[in-house]
């Protein structure tokens, strides 16, 4: 987490194994599998009479659960759920398009499902893990296999963002109509809809993740 919260910067080495060992009360072989294991990450890279040196931020695997894990704990909220806003922008919206032609039936029931439990929803929890089971059928409505891999690794910070929306007032008022023309397009084969739908939905988004955070912010 100290690499990817700029502690450790990129292209400098590490510290000294023993430095490490110390501060982090683990042994060399300890340390080693966990270097190892950042390694595989993209995070660092080690070389021999040189040491073992922090990877550029472009070479690190953003996708890892792991590393949005550790970027979601070291960036601050707004400027992480501007980038998540920014990539859900691209993918979201071209998703639903793509769900509404190559959609079975089976595929539009499990989306219909979803949205139920949505709106029966009693529970934050509830209405969390539905939300994100609807937009996860939605992908794979696509039938296409990188689309659908792509936001699952994207759930745990999807997961984060819809945990902080849900905080607003009257929630299901606003959310449930955005999610319900989204499925309706997608139900009639409708890719323009669906596409505009899911624009609307994810303005709402931002407005609601704006309108938390407001609150939760000290006067």
């Amino acid at each position: 987490m100290h690499i990817v919260s700029g502690r450790f910067k990129p292209e400098h080495k590490l510290p000294l194994e023993s430095s490490l060992c110390e501060e982090y009360q683990v042994s060399r072989p300890v340390l080693r599998e966990a270097t190892r294991v950042l390694s595989a990450k993209g995070l660092v890279s080690s070389k021999p009479r040189v040491g073992t040196l922090v990877r550029p931020r472009a070479e690190w695997h953003l996708l890892d659960p792991d590393v949005l894990f550790w970027l979601m704990q070291s960036t601050p909220h707004s400027e992480f759920f501007n980038t998540l806003a920014g990539v859900r922008r691209v993918l979201e919206p071209e998703i639903a398009a793509m769900a509404a032609t190559t959609a079975t039936e089976a595929d539009i029931d499990t989306i219909a499902l979803a949205y139920q439990r949505m709106e029966g929803a009693q529970t934050h929890e509830v209405r969390l893990q539905a939300d994100l089971d609807f937009h996860r059928a939605i992908a794979d409505a696509t039938h296409n296999d990188l689309l659908a891999y792509m936001c699952n690794m994207l759930s745990l910070p999807l997961r984060e963002s819809i945990n902080v929306t849900n905080q607003r007032p009257n929630v299901q008022e606003l959310t449930l109509p955005r999610h319900k023309a989204i499925l309706t397009a997608i139900k009639n084969r409708d890719a323009l809809g669906a596409r505009h739908a899911s624009l609307v939905q994810l303005d709402d988004t931002r407005n609601a993740l704006d309108t938390v955070m407001n609150m939760l912010t000290p006067l």
